[in-house]
């Protein structure tokens, strides 16, 4: 049986329908596990309760472990208990900066590594870039023909197809050989955010604008979503992204033999999300 935490996000949704595709066993493990959908085989599991863990890891041989800091060693334990031998994280690639440990981003991930660095089970680490996602929070404002509001729009991204993300945790999964490494994953392109909004107009036929605005205005903006010391992590890694691309890997090719989804294609998957 494979495990599933995180189970509302994009990642854990298009995992789950690789491995039944595949006919393993598989269960999502959800904080709101009445909330998944129909049919999806739901258990409770709260990465910050440890009272969840034992019943959602019961038969449980492989995980895929959303990046949860906070009872990370409790997990490990009742992972240990129950007999997991293999678990997959999903970090990021935000460990690697260089101010990591004061990135509030990029700390959360670092500590839940760190939580897993003496599993005594096999702990694989998928570091995936800037997911293709992302450009979901632009969406809103183009579809009420408003500019995007950017801080730093020649600061530079990797956004990665989250159906790769979720194809390399699937190899990680069900085939032993390349388990225990650490990935950090990319998209097959590095592009500044004018270019991918450009990238919106082109692909969606919607016309996107940007208006630049200074980082104080762009966190007002947001504050109503966006806590502010994670808009603070955030500005902070665009100011350094900043004109300055980002290193691209072939690692998606090296798990999945298939090359990197481009961005236009994650936006020809979702282009109704910006017409609408």
């Amino acid at each position: 049986m494979i495990l599933i935490t995180g189970g509302r996000g994009a990642v854990a949704t298009d995992l789950l329908s690789l491995l039944r595709a595949d006919g393993h066993a598989v269960q999502v493990g959800s904080r709101r596990a009445e909330q998944l959908p129909a049919g999806v085989p739901a258990v409770a599991c709260d990465l910050r309760d440890p009272g969840t863990f034992a019943a959602a890891l019961d038969g449980v041989s492989s995980v895929f472990l959303y990046a949860e800091p906070e009872c990370s060693t409790e997990f490990v334990s009742a992972a240990a208990e129950a007999g997991v031998d293999h678990i997959v994280l999903l970090s990021s690639s935000a460990v690697l900066d260089p101010d990591a440990t004061s990135n509030p981003v990029a700390k959360s991930h670092l500590d839940a590594e760190l939580g897993l660095a003496d599993a005594p089970m096999t702990v694989s680490v998928l570091r995936p870039g800037a997911f293709a996602g992302n450009a979901r929070g632009w969406s809103f404002a183009i579809k009420a023909d408003r500019p995007v509001s950017l801080p730093y729009p020649d600061a530079y991204a990797d956004p990665i197809h989250e159906l790769d993300v979720a194809e390399c945790a699937h190899a990680l999964l069900t085939k032993p050989d390349h388990r225990g490494g650490v990935y950090t994953l990319t998209g097959p392109q590095t592009l500044t955010f004018t270019a991918q909004i450009d990238l919106i107009t082109k692909v969606t036929g919607r016309a996107a604008t940007i208006v630049h605005v200074t980082p104080d205005a762009w966190k007002q903006e947001v504050a109503e979503f966006i806590p502010a010391h994670y808009a603070d992590g955030l500005l902070d890694y665009w100011r350094r992204c900043d004109g300055v691309p980002t290193p691209i890997t072939d690692t998606v090719t090296t798990l999945t033999a298939h090359p990197a989804r481009p961005f236009t294609t994650w936006l020809e998957d979702h282009a109704s999300e910006f017409i609408g």
